[in-house]
């Protein structure tokens, strides 16, 4: 009895197991992992007629809802311009219809977490030309800053990465995320993603 009521104790008074990590930190976790990976080298399951700036999210999107919750790709993750569920999606697509504007502003730069997208729209003699970016934010947000990662869009070119602050401020002006450059679309976010 006395053996008994000692483990009762012990049990009480040891420290709790750390709580399970979220879906949503394990997806954010994958997404900044296998955007990063592209800067150093693309993976060869990443086919390289898919590599553009839409390419790059949809493929580690993909790969990382496939390595933390495969029961989700049971359905695309995106969504077409009927509102229908779809595997391909360009930038201008994902956009409109797969993703949610957080604002243009400074206080939406200051909210983006990994997974997050800077998105452009440039004129071109053709049409507009649609950009995205994929934001790599680190979860303590003391140790380093956020990051951008993207594939430039010609085909055979390396994904890049700088930090975000630096678009901003060392940028051509079409291609800094603030609210004077109306090439600048904005800060969104995945749908799903949404509280």
């Amino acid at each position: 009895m006395l053996a008994l009521s000692l483990l009762l104790v012990l049990e009480a008074t040891a420290p709790a197991a750390p709580a399970p990590e979220s879906r949503d930190v394990l997806l954010r976790r994958q997404v900044a992992q296998l955007a990063l990976a592209q800067v150093r080298k693309p993976d060869a399951a990443w086919h390289p007629d898919q590599r553009d700036c839409a390419g790059l999210i949809r493929y580690v999107f993909r790969v990382a809802y496939k390595r933390v919750a495969p029961e989700r790709l049971s359905t695309p993750l995106w969504t077409n311009a009927r509102g229908e569920p779809t595997d391909f999606a360009d930038a201008e697509t994902l956009l409109h219809h797969s993703l949610v504007s957080l604002g243009r502003d400074e206080a939406a730069r200051d909210a983006v977490r990994t997974g997050d997208v800077l998105a452009f729209r440039q004129e071109q003699d053709a049409g507009p030309i649609f950009h995205l970016m994929l934001v790599v934010r680190p979860e303590d947000r003391a140790h380093a800053p956020a990051r951008v990662v993207y594939h430039p869009g010609e085909k055979g070119a390396a994904v890049r990465t700088g930090l975000l602050l630096n678009l901003a401020d060392e940028a051509p002006h079409e291609w800094r995320p603030v609210p004077s450059n109306t090439a600048f679309l904005g800060f969104f976010r995945f749908k799903e993603w949404m509280p």
